[in-house]
């Protein structure tokens, strides 16, 4: 007897199935509690991809144009869809969309809207810190400076299996709660295969006005009579004040080389190499003389003064009309200062006819087409519509183009067509544009910015395709530029550029 229950004392036998027994509660809600959080951690990295696609979706079509936000809206409608799962609606699935019909305008704050799942609101800025929230203060105020957006998911309820809340303390019994997600994306733009050059807004507003009679830049390529102003944009001096209509040069791309030569190169060339970004160009100081003036004539076909510019990438325009004949060998590509401008019978494309803006500066945009047609094309027709709205030099020269008139001569002799003396013209782009970032001078030196040094991350307005109408004296200073402003990127511009543009969408928190 002693023996059996000594024996039954000792047996250890379906000793895994008592502790199983005890332990199975603790091995059940562990198992629910990991179900749980599996579940909440997969709702929330649904809605987390789902706002990040809304929010790159729509930051992609905030390039700073009046109809931003509008693109931006039809983006998050239409571009994208993503459905979650594991929350309480819709049996578990949930479509992330903005549904259908109008957004409801937050009436505090008209940058911020909902619709259907989706809650945003557009922004001029954000924190600096990741760790410091996205406020009132951050909202953008209209489309035009808007850059980033805050794509909010509307909550979903999840209710957890495991009988104690894990999302949230103090003992509650309350097992549903809510998740949401949060994206900020925004938009970077810059340009590449640009010119190494900077325009100082001839329209910077400075309390309101300028020098421009009032225009913005935006009305410079969209009103007809603002849109033809001639401009003259000038070099200044090292250490002096950039004002509106100066112009200066940027940082080259890596591997150019220093000096004005190699600066002159990159400006003369039909292949610009450089990349910038709207966020921020840096200057290139104590450039401002020398090859400046044969890096912009080369385009003219007039042969530059030393010979850095021979191979075919330094070729002039298809189209060169600009009212000069030579004194010397016809036979020879002409130096400057063998041609004689505006002799008669000859006629370039024409100044404006007074220049009462921007300190002299900036045309009237009243210019004698009558006069420069009869004088180059005599009895050839031009379009009506000329004669009642009076249209841009850069719109004169591409008809010219466009209809054969090129080699048409003038009453003087000259046609548009390169001498044959000189290099072969450039097809592939058009010479007598120039590609440059423009700056607000004004404001960028009012916060401290030396522009006659060699300053770093300067923010650019836009970048520009300006026509120059007529070659560039002043050998030894560069000499002014004369400008038609053709088109801009961004706010206003007529999409001209896009082939120069890099866009980038980009999430940020």
């Amino acid at each position: 007897m002693l023996r059996t229950i000594h024996a039954f004392w000792h047996d250890q036998r379906g000793l895994a199935l008592i502790l199983v027994s005890i332990m199975l509660p603790a091995i059940m809600g562990l198992s629910l509690l990991a179900i749980d959080m599996s579940r909440m951690n997969n709702l929330h990295n649904d809605l987390q991809k789902g706002t990040d696609a809304l929010a790159l979706a729509a930051a992609a079509e905030l390039n700073g144009r009046s109809d931003a936000w509008t693109r931006a809206e039809n983006a998050l409608t239409n571009l994208v869809a993503n459905n979650t799962t594991f929350s309480n609606a819709n049996g578990g699935v949930v479509s992330l969309t903005t549904g259908n019909g109008a957004a409801t305008v937050d009436p505090t704050y008209a940058a911020c809207r909902s619709q259907g799942q989706v809650s945003w609101c557009f922004l001029a800025s954000i924190p600096a810190s990741d760790a410091s929230p996205v406020t009132s203060a951050n909202y953008a105020a209209s489309p035009t400076v808007t850059r980033f957006i805050q794509v909010k998911a509307q909550p979903e309820t999840f209710s957890a299996i495991f009988p104690v809340s894990i999302a949230s303390s103090g003992g509650s019994t309350d097992t549903s709660y809510n998740i949401s997600a949060v994206s900020v994306a925004g938009f970077t733009s810059g340009v590449c295969n640009y010119t190494p050059v900077f325009i100082c807004n001839p329209f910077e507003m400075v309390n309101g006005t300028n020098t421009a009679g009032g225009a913005t830049l935006e009305q410079a390529v969209s009103d007809p009579a603002i849109h033809r102003r001639l401009i003259e944009l000038r070099l200044v001096g090292n250490n002096a004040a950039y004002g509106p209509g100066n112009f200066g040069f940027l940082q080259p791309p890596d591997g150019v080389g220093n000096g004005a030569q190699a600066l002159a190169q990159t400006i003369a060339t039909s292949k610009p190499l450089g990349c910038y970004s709207t966020q921020g160009v840096s200057t290139k100081t104590g450039q401002n003389n020398g090859p400046v003036q044969d890096a912009f004539n080369v385009r003219f076909g007039i042969n530059a003064s030393g010979n850095a510019f021979n191979s075919a990438e330094y070729g002039p325009a298809t189209n060169v009309r600009m009212g000069a004949s030579t004194s010397g060998n016809g036979n020879q590509c002409p130096s400057y200062n063998k041609l004689t401008f505006n002799a008669t019978g000859n006629m370039g494309l024409p100044n404006d006819a007074t220049t009462p803006y921007m300190g002299g500066h900036m045309g009237d945009g009243n210019w004698d087409l009558s006069t420069y047609w009869s004088t180059n094309f005599q009895s050839t027709t031009h379009p009506s519509a000329w004669d009642t709205t009076k249209p841009t030099r850069y719109q004169v020269y591409k008809y010219e183009m466009a209809n054969n008139l090129v080699g048409h001569a003038s009453n003087g002799g000259e046609v548009g067509t390169p001498p044959s003396a000189c290099l072969a013209p450039v097809t592939t782009v058009d010479r007598r544009l120039l590609y440059g970032a423009i700056l607000n001078c004004n404001a960028l030196q009012a916060a401290g910015n030396n522009l006659s040094g060699n300053s770093t991350n300067l923010p650019v307005e836009a970048f520009a395709s300006f026509f120059i109408t007529q070659p560039v004296s002043g050998a030894n200073n560069g000499g002014s530029v004369f400008v038609e402003l053709v088109d801009i990127t961004g706010r206003g511009g007529s999409g001209t550029l896009d082939n120069f543009l890099r866009d980038e969408a980009q999430l940020y928190r």
